[in-house]
């Protein structure tokens, strides 16, 4: 699994010139799903992004939460996050999990972290998605974890 997170003053969801959903200040997660991840990567984000201390204090310190900050969450599902790019010029995305259980994944991570007390708003699983957000820094952070065979 592989997650994304971009520090946002604000961003938009659009499927189909309609918007589907909407943050204020927060985060825009695009969360990868690959061949193998099950729960307990899942697990992983659910209590790694949380408490994670990425946000300013009144000093300007990167030394807040988005729970402290009560921020937003617009979690993107995103394949694309596996693209192979190591041959020719056309990524494969083998690595990737299949649409039904990458969508399993996708909504429980979403699932577990409302039920933590974020305010997670969500995209549409496999729709052509346009996304406007204001970045805040820009500050952006990856985080993955791997099946461990």
């Amino acid at each position: 699994m592989k997650a994304v997170l971009q520090r946002v003053l604000s961003a938009n969801l659009k499927v189909d010139g309609e918007t589907v959903s909407e943050i204020g200040s927060g985060l825009v997660v695009f969360l990868g799903v690959g061949k193998g991840d099950t729960k307990i990567e899942a697990d992983y984000f659910i209590k790694k992004i949380p408490p994670l201390r990425i946000f300013e204090d009144e000093n300007g310190k990167i030394n807040k939460s988005i729970k402290d900050c009560g921020g937003e969450i617009l979690l993107v599902s995103q394949f694309t996050l596996f693209a192979n790019t190591s041959h020719g010029n056309r990524p494969d995305f083998l690595g990737a999990e299949q649409p039904d259980r990458a969508n399993e994944l996708y909504r429980y991570v979403a699932e577990c972290l409302k039920a933590s007390g974020l305010n997670v708003k969500l995209g549409v699983f496999g729709a052509d998605m346009k996304i406007s957000q204001v970045n805040d820094g820009p500050f952006t952070v990856i985080i993955e974890k791997r099946p461990e065979n």
